[in-house]
């Protein structure tokens, strides 16, 4: 995973479509499925760490 298309990808394809208009907002809710997912036992360690990675230096850049 290297790219938020890919987080965005990866989120689609278990059902989470998130979109609410605020980009931050956005960003969060995508941290919080990302986390759920991880928790659930769908994601393993390495794809969590490298989309939380991603989602925190895209947050970095609105902040």
């Amino acid at each position: 995973m290297k790219t938020m298309l890919d987080i965005r990808q990866l989120l689609k394809s278990y059902g989470a479509f998130i979109y609410t208009g605020d980009k931050i907002a956005d960003l969060e809710l995508m941290e919080d499925e990302i986390r759920e997912l991880y928790r659930s036992g769908v994601l393993d360690a390495s794809m969590f760490q490298s989309a939380m990675i991603i989602l925190r230096q895209e947050l970095s850049k609105l902040r």
